[in-house]
């Protein structure tokens, strides 16, 4: 019988050479710096350049990959990016994978953190006004599109409105915790399993073990972090307490972050709501992963305290909103199998994803449109960027530096 790394080495020659953490790493730094465009866009990049070039997985694990990252909570793209590292060098190569593909966005919003503590006052209120339309317009465009695909039913859509009125009336990270968890088991029960399930795919470079002690240690640390925060009241404590349970229990990743960002740090006070869309907006004009926005939030952040995080709290907060990815992608690959013989396991993520667009139409209307449009000319902008980016031809982050030219010089 042919081992899973012997599979692996028959169907690339060249795998010692190219599995090598270093190698793996300048691959993924390159895609770091170039693949603008959000998580539907890094599926296409890793797509062109791991199935189609590189030839490092064939196209049916890939579309796997895919299928169980979507599954999975977590930041979708990113998961896959790690889970082809892992499968081409082993948790070395998963390591070396998010390094090369995170660094760069995540150097610059930190950067952008650190740079808003020198202004007194923040980023200059034109530009941060600027950078809120920006956001109002990307926003409004993946909700629009997460509609199609999320809210195709009845029952859907009511999981949608249902989860929006529940967060307008509170938010509370623990009641958005609660109205996931019951989307899931509402979904379970209510929702039709589908035909389609999750396949398999040879070659996972650890065992059901490993799986099994990854998912102890996530299930352990979303209970101790809250408790050990509670206890010792320390700043850094806190901040890695919150943004580890944002990524382990947000589901999409992309756009489904902003709601359980913004119920951990703006209504606690350790970020304003300006500068929290500020940030947001100006995410989007950068390559990589979304969520790297955690970094410009815990370099901002003012936790226990009057003084900005900087840029050492803001690689806490991102060392915190990844980690999950690696615990829960170590758990599930093992077990691909058995989410393949349960498709009604879907059914749970399909409540999850509908209630999830709840969410973040619950943030649009309030803060994001109520703090941000407050002029005709400002919904002239907003309704510009979104024709933009449905006409798809002009690359998000030239729409964000457009916006923001523009709430800059009527706010000026």
């Amino acid at each position: 019988m042919v081992k899973p790394s012997e599979r692996m080495s028959i169907s690339n020659p060249d795998q010692p050479a190219s599995s090598s953490p270093w190698h793996i790493f300048t691959v993924f730094l390159t895609l770091g710096l170039t693949a603008f465009g959000g998580p539907v866009a890094h599926i296409g990049y890793f797509r062109t350049e791991f199935v189609e070039r590189r030839k490092w997985i064939d196209g049916d694990q890939f579309q796997d990959l895919i299928a169980l990252c979507q599954f999975l909570p977590g930041p979708m793209s990113t998961q896959v990016g790690i889970a082809i590292g892992m499968l081409r060098g082993r948790i070395p190569g998963g390591l070396a994978a998010w390094l090369g593909f995170t660094a760069p966005s995540a150097i610059l919003m930190i950067g952008l953190g650190v740079g808003t503590n020198l202004f007194d006052s923040g980023l200059p209120v034109a530009l941060v006004h600027g950078l809120k339309l920006a956001a109002v317009s990307i926003i409004a465009w993946a909700l629009w599109l997460m509609g199609r695909t999320a809210c195709t039913s009845v029952i859907k859509i009511a999981f949608t409105v249902a989860a929006c009125v529940i967060m307008l009336f509170t938010n509370l990270v623990w009641i958005q915790v609660g109205v996931i968890v019951a989307a899931a088991i509402a979904g379970r029960l209510l929702i039709k399993p589908e035909a389609s399930v999750i396949g398999a795919s040879d070659g996972v470079p650890f065992s059901r073990t490993f799986g099994m002690i990854s998912a102890g240690i996530l299930l352990g640390a979303l209970v101790a972090l809250p408790v050990i925060a509670v206890f010792t009241n320390i700043a850094v404590v806190e901040v890695f307490s919150s943004f580890f349970r944002v990524g382990s229990l947000v589901f999409g990743g992309g756009h489904v972050v902003l709601p359980l960002l913004q119920a951990e740090v703006v209504p606690p006070g350790w970020v304003d709501s300006d500068t929290f869309l500020a940030g947001y907006g100006a995410a989007q004009a950068l390559p990589g992963p979304l969520f790297t926005f955690a970094g410009y939030l815990g370099a901002v952040a003012t936790p226990g305290t009057e003084n900005p995080g900087g840029w050492v709290i803001g690689l806490v907060a991102l060392f915190a909103v990844f980690t999950p990815s690696f615990l829960i992608l170590t758990a599930a690959l093992p077990y691909w199998q058995v989410l393949r013989a349960k498709p009604t396991l879907r059914t749970a993520l399909a409540g999850v994803n509908a209630a999830v667009v709840g969410l973040l139409l619950a943030v649009f209307i309030d803060p994001v449109v109520t703090s941000s449009v407050l002029a005709p000319s400002d919904v002239v902008i907003v309704l510009i960027g979104v024709a933009l980016l449905a006409w798809k031809r002009i690359p998000v982050w030239l729409i964000v530096v457009l916006s923001a030219a523009a709430g800059t010089v009527l706010a000026g």
